[in-house]
């Protein structure tokens, strides 16, 4: 196969940054896009000249396509997996797998009964930084992993959002956006499967009323642990602990603090406003489709993990290591234009083209969630959850 023909079920933000990467890839060919909205299907149509429609059922019944990327609202990930799983296409499925467990499951199983690759496409587990820094603590060369400590501090509650995306029984607020990138990187970190986590949730916002900031406590069966912090109120900014370049690997200006509450503060008590702010921010939008440009490596807030001979933390373009005989820093290998994505559509095109197996595929996403769901139970009532042992897959 030299190439996937490719749909995009969903053009909202997320595809807004992933569509440069798929229509970049060699291996990949953007030949069809579904979404309600017209404006995205006709920016969609002007772009790259294949078709549209306005529903998953519909892009997934043709027979031009051979695998999917879905980004569509969190609660429609499930559905849409399972209608272009009975359509024999294969999936990229962003982040959350879902909102259940049993959703998770369900889509793994139908994956498996068509025959279809299903890749969950948690974009921090393919960092070059971290996925080389899980390598490092693999080798042995340092010792155990004993422990892994990951700060997010970010905008991200002051960000324009549709309703949903602020209510928690929706799949809204931090708990399903943001908390799931956490467990990825410690997922590609750890050395044994989780064992119990324990956390705390923050409400502090009561125009915002959804989870913002966790306290979590992790543990894993080999004794090691992890501490996981995040806080989306936009006051103090974790790129401060990371050089100050930002999430996607741009270099950011230090006197930011606190722009997104302020830019938010008019439309605050208008949701059809705020409604419209967010659409902007999608494929269908303003200037939202997005070339990310080398700049440096993507990352995700401040991420130290500590082994019994060094402690190891991603470095702007690799990662540094503080040992029992010095510092230094190893590069990442040569870095693509797209380093977190490009990655999860060669993922795609290996196991469709080649038959490799996924990393990230069904099983690995649900073990993210399985653990994402365990720190709101623990949240909710006070109590360390314990879990069944899963083992993912390693990159």
């Amino acid at each position: 196969m030299k190439e996937l023909r490719l749909g995009a079920i969903g053009l909202g933000r997320a595809a807004g940054l992933m569509i440069p990467a798929l229509a970049a890839h060699p291996h990949v060919r953007l030949v069809a896009a579904a979404d309600p909205l017209p404006a995205a299907r006709e920016r969609f149509e002007r772009e790259f000249g294949g078709r549209t429609y306005p529903d998953a059922a519909a892009l997934c019944a043709s027979g031009d396509v051979d695998a999917v990327y879905i980004a569509t609202p969190h609660q429609q990930h499930a559905p849409d997996v399972l209608t272009a799983a009975a359509h024999g296409k294969h999936v990229i499925v962003e982040k959350p797998m879902a909102l259940t467990v049993a959703d998770c499951r369900s889509m793994t199983e139908a994956a498996r009964r068509a025959g279809i690759a299903l890749i969950v496409g948690h974009t921090h587990a393919f960092d070059p930084p971290t996925v080389l820094m899980g390598k490092l603590i693999r080798s042995g060369e340092f010792g155990r992993l004993r422990t892994i400590v990951n700060l997010v501090y970010t905008n991200f509650l002051y960000r324009p959002r549709r309703p949903e995306e602020l209510d928690s029984s929706r799949g809204g607020g931090i708990m399903y956006n943001q908390v799931p990138h956490q467990i990825e990187i410690v997922q590609t970190l750890a050395t044994a499967p989780l064992r119990s986590v324990r956390a705390v949730t923050g409400v502090w916002d009561p125009v915002r009323r959804t989870e913002g900031a966790l306290a979590a406590f992790l543990t894993f069966t080999d004794g090691a642990v992890a501490q996981l912090t995040y806080s989306g109120y936009d006051h103090f900014d974790s790129d401060e602990l990371h050089y100050w370049i930002g999430e996607s690997g741009e270099e950011k200006p230090a006197d930011r603090h606190g722009a997104a509450r302020a830019a938010l503060r008019p439309v605050l008590d208008d949701p059809a406003r705020e409604r419209q702010l967010r659409a902007n921010m999608g494929y269908g939008g303003r200037g939202t489709m997005r070339s990310q440009g080398k700049g440096h490596e993507s990352h995700f807030g401040f991420l130290l993990a500590s082994c019994e001979r060094a402690d190891l933390r991603p470095a702007p373009d690799g990662v540094t290591i503080y040992a029992d005989d010095g510092v230094r820093t190893i590069e990442t290998p040569a870095a693509r234009i797209y380093p977190n994505k490009d990655p999860v559509i060669d993922e795609l095109y290996d196991a469709v083209a080649n038959g490799v197996p996924p990393v990230h595929d069904g099983t690995w996403g649900t073990a993210s969630m399985t653990a994402a769901l365990a720190l709101v139970e623990s949240a909710r009532t006070g109590d360390e959850v314990l879990l069944e042992p899963v083992v993912a897959g390693r990159a």
